[in-house]
C-alpha cells in the first residue's frame, strides 16, 4: 500500500505501492499537479515539492486513492515502455577489475560481459551532483564497498559497489570498485539539464575495446 506523508507544509514523501521509485517518479512527473516545483526519487520514496501549501494538501488528497488503485502498476508500465536510452562507451581498465573478478569468482572478460549485456536504469541521483546510482548489476557483481576508499577518484570512472554501478561525474573521494572508465561527460553546468543520467533512464555500457585483443585509450 502507498503511504503519503507530509514533509513540512509544501511537500510530500511518497512511498510503497506497486511502482519502483524511478519509475513512480517518472509517472508523477506525467500528472497534471497544481504548483509542483520537482520530483525528487530516492532508493525507496519519492518527494514532490510544491509552490504553496494549499496545493501540497490538494495534491495529497488527488494522489492517495489513484495509488492505492492495482490498475496504476500496469498504467505506469504502459507510460514508461519506451524509456530513453543512453549509451555509455566504456574502457574496462579500472585498478580494481582484476580484484573485483577474483572476488566474483570469475575471468575479467566475464566481468566485462556480464556489465555490457545487464539492462542497468537510473534509480535516484544523489552524493555528488550528477551522481546517478544505476540498478541492475547483475547479482555475482554485487560487492561492498572497499574496506579503505581512496581520497580521490578521477572524474569519468565507472564503479560498482553493493547493488548498484556508477559513473562518477567529477573528481570526489570515493569508495567503490574502480572497473572502467568512459570519456562521455556525465555531468556539465552548460548544458541542460546539466546531468546526463537522469532518474528512470535506461543505461547500456558498451566495451569500447570491442574484441578482447584490442586495446584501447581512455
Amino acid at each position: 500500500m502507498a503511504d503519503i506523508e507530509y514533509l513540512g507544509s509544501r511537500a510530500l514523501l511518497v512511498s510503497g505501492g506497486p511502482l519502483s521509485a524511478p519509475h513512480l517518479a517518472q509517472w508523477l512527473e506525467r500528472q497534471v499537479l497544481d504548483g509542483v516545483c520537482d520530483v525528487v526519487p530516492a532508493a525507496a520514496s519519492v518527494t514532490i515539492t510544491f509552490d504553496s501549501p494549499d496545493q501540497c494538501t490538494t495534491a495529497a488528497r488527488h494522489l492517495r486513492p489513484i495509488l492505492e488503485d492495482p490498475a496504476l502498476e500496469t498504467a505506469a508500465s504502459d507510460a514508461t515502455a519506451a524509456d530513453h536510452q543512453i549509451e555509455l562507451p566504456c574502457c574496462f581498465d579500472g585498478p580494481d577489475l582484476a580484484e573485483v573478478a577474483e572476488t566474483s569468482g570469475l575471468v575479467v572478460d566475464e566481468v566485462i560481459a556480464a556489465l555490457t549485456t545487464a539492462i542497468l536504469r537510473v534509480e535516484f541521483c544523489g552524493f555528488s551532483p550528477g551522481f546517478a546510482y544505476l540498478g541492475g548489476l547483475p547479482s555475482m557483481l554485487q560487492l561492498p564497498r572497499r574496506s579503505r576508499p581512496r581520497q580521490r577518484v578521477e572524474a569519468g570512472s565507472l564503479a560498482i559497489a553493493s547493488r548498484y554501478a556508477a559513473v562518477y561525474p567529477t573528481s570526489t573521494p570515493g569508495g567503490w570498485h574502480i572497473v572502467g572508465s568512459t570519456q562521455a561527460e556525465i555531468w556539465r553546468t552548460d548544458r541542460t539539464p546539466p546531468a546526463l543520467l537522469r532518474p528512470g533512464a535506461q543505461v547500456r555500457l558498451i566495451d569500447m575495446a570491442g574484441d578482447r585483443g584490442v586495446e584501447s585509450g581512455g
